[in-house]
């Protein structure tokens, strides 16, 4: 049974699509453990109108935050406190994706992190990278933590326009295993990622 968490090296790389890609890939179940804002239309929404398969299930957020902004700071807003301890994986006998908020180092509340969430589980992780001015120094950074907590990576996935020299260095620099890339697309639907899924099926 496969099962990743799918954390990025900041907000607005791309984890959704990526996590879209490889829940189609491994016609695995979804869960997002915590939503802050958007709850017109969620990160699940947006994976489940991207999943063509039949099997996938996609699971029930733990946290529901109205607030776009650090889970903490929604939980907050609302009165609440985010209970990291008591957040656990959803039950299935299936493959499963699990997708964070933001970066690894993201407030959950006043003493743990996504990382921590992250460790709790058990899980490997799969890093999502955007090329970007200061993208070497926010994925170095997001490796090395990663390395110092001795949490698995599975890969890393480049999402975005193509920056070879970026990338051939930090793969260089890491270590990390190359995950396929996810390039600009005028639009993701179904069969757009149905076709990166099966690129991705291999390296999974």
């Amino acid at each position: 049974m496969k099962r990743y968490f799918v954390t990025g090296i900041g907000t607005e790389v791309g984890k959704t699509v990526a996590a879209a890609i490889l829940t189609e890939a491994l016609q695995a179940d979804y869960w997002k453990p915590v939503q802050a804002g958007g709850l017109d239309f969620t990160d699940t929404d947006t994976v489940r109108s991207l999943v063509s398969n039949p099997v996938s299930v996609f699971h029930p957020e733990a946290y529901r935050l109205k607030m776009a902004a650090s889970p903490h700071k929604a939980a907050a807003a609302e009165g609440r406190e985010i209970d990291v301890l008591g957040i656990t994986l959803p039950k299935t006998s299936n493959n499963l994706i699990v997708e964070g908020a933001g970066g690894l180092m993201v407030p959950l509340n006043k003493r743990y992190l996504i990382l921590d969430l992250v460790q709790q589980l058990g899980l490997e992780v799969v890093l999502v990278s955007r090329n970007y001015l200061g993208s070497i120094n926010h994925t170095l950074l997001t490796a090395e933590v990663l390395r110092y907590r001795k949490v698995p990576v599975a890969g890393i996935i480049f999402n975005g326009e193509e920056n070879s020299s970026t990338e051939d260095f930090i793969i260089k620099y890491t270590g990390l295993r190359r995950l396929p890339s996810i390039r600009q697309e005028a639009d993701f639907c179904p069969e757009t990622i149905a076709g990166y899924a099966k690129d991705f099926v291999p390296y999974l």
